[in-house]
This record gives C-alpha cells, structure tokens and sequence, in this order.
C-alpha cells in the first residue's frame, strides 16, 4: 500500500495542482499521513529550481500547521484518535520513549527530531498529550521542519539532479550529521 502512495505522490508531483498537493501532503505528513513531503518536494523543486524556495516556505508552513493538528490530537483527542495512530503505524515504543523526553526536553527534541526522517506525527502527537507549552511548540516546529526543507531545497536548488539520488540515499545520515552538530552546537552554549 504505501508503495502506491508513493508512486501516486510521483505523479502529483507532475501535477498541474502540484502545489496544493504538496501543502496537503504536508499538513496530513503532520499528524496523519506516513509518507513525508520530500517524496514530492524533490520532483518539483528538479522540474523547476527557480521555484525551490516557494516550495521550501509552503512545505515549512504547512507542516507546522499539520503539526498543530498532530498537537491537538495529541491534547484533546489522544483516546479516541492519537492512540490509533500511533497503533497503526506500529509506534508505540517509539511513543513511550518520547512522552518520557518530552517531560524534560520539549523543545529541543522537537528541533533535533523534526527535521530528521522520523515521523512527525510522533513528535506532533506526543508534544499534544505532555502538554508541551504552545509557544515553544510552535517556535521549535518552525525552525526544525525549516531546516529540513530549506537544506533539501538548497541541496536541489545548487547541485540538481546529482544531489537527489544522494539526498533519497542518505536522507538520515545527512540530517543525523546535522543534528550531531545542532545539539553539540546546544551543549557548548549551555555549558561554557
């Protein structure tokens, strides 16, 4: 099933409509959907690299609202609907370990693991039931999904299709690279 998704998003990234259904994959990518936007990010930004940035900021923008759908799941709904999807797509060990994190660092996980290949939703959903204050919730969201599409954006924009195939490759060692950095670029703040 979720081969055909992604053959389906392939060709919506062809699409005349291409970018409303990249924000609609974008906000569903947040709280619902299992598949992440750069499945039709990629495509479109190849097909027209002078529109990279546009694509960057509506991917960004819709995510993060599809995060605070995730959120309010999470808050208000985490019985009836938030529990099913972390069911159905398998994550509840990933669930329980990030409730525990979330208790203590809210938001700096939400910048290190949104940006990265992990299911927002997770993230979205578990900042929603912890009770992650809004504000931070927001501000991190931002600059973390950001991040993530402006590099993929940036990547395509200068170096074109011979970035992709490497990008598809090593989507996690390029974002965990990243985080290594972020997080150590933190620590040396906060301590020294």
């Amino acid at each position: 099933m979720i081969k055909q998704v992604y053959n389906l998003l392939i060709k919506l990234a062809n699409h005349r409509y291409a970018p409303w259904w990249l924000t609609i994959i974008s906000f569903a990518e947040g709280s619902i959907f299992p598949i992440p936007p750069d499945i039709m990010l990629i495509p479109m930004i190849l097909s027209t690299r002078n529109k990279a940035w546009f694509y960057a900021i509506l991917t960004t923008l819709s995510s993060v609202v599809g995060g605070w759908f995730g959120y309010c799941i999470g808050f208000f709904l985490f019985d009836t609907i938030g529990r099913s999807i972390i069911m159905i797509y398998d994550l509840d060990a990933h669930f329980t370990t990030f409730q525990s994190w979330f208790a203590e660092n809210g938001g700096l996980i939400i910048l290190v693991k949104g940006w990265t290949p992990i299911p927002f939703k997770i993230i979205t959903i578990t900042a929603g039931f912890s009770h992650l204050d809004p504000l931070i919730f927001t501000i991190t969201s931002f600059i973390s999904r950001a991040l993530r599409f402006f590099l993929v954006a940036g990547l395509l924009y200068f170096f074109g299709k011979s970035i992709r195939d490497f990008i598809e490759r090593r989507l996690t060692l390029v974002t965990s690279v990243i985080c290594v950095v972020l997080v150590g670029g933190f620590f040396i703040v906060r301590y020294i």
